[in-house]
């Protein structure tokens, strides 16, 4: 039944749609599909990943961003070889991966820092 309802009102919409954007609509890849909107929703991991640059580095988990760092660059690859191609599911990992490798970064920079200080007090 939701399948019937969301078919029509898709129809509904796709009649409004420009004739300039119709090639978008009806891609494979396009607004009707969750191929379009998980990569949108999924934007919001990276913003959170980019908030946290505010976040002391003391306080960055290194396996949850080395999680997110693996997976963004695991599935950027995946979205390259899947039919549709999906360019905007691989943008969205590509950059997951990004934030999550750059928060793995200064999380082992913070940590090598706080080893090199605490041998530097021990010589004293």
């Amino acid at each position: 039944m939701l399948s019937a309802i969301y078919q029509k009102s898709m129809a509904s919409i796709g009649r409004r749609v420009p004739e300039k954007l119709q090639p978008l609509w009806k891609h494979p890849a396009g607004p009707q599909t969750v191929f379009f909107w998980g990569p949108i929703v999924k934007w919001g991991l990276v913003l959170a990943g980019i908030g946290d640059l505010t976040r002391p580095a003391d306080q960055l988990s290194v396996k949850q961003y080395s999680s997110l760092a693996a997976t963004g660059f695991i599935w950027s690859r995946y979205c390259l070889v899947i039919i549709p191609k999906n360019y905007s599911l691989c943008a969205v990992n590509f950059f997951v991966g990004l934030t999550g490798a750059y928060q793995v970064a200064r999380a082992l920079n913070h940590q090598r820092q706080q080893d090199a200080l605490e041998a530097a007090a021990a010589e004293n």
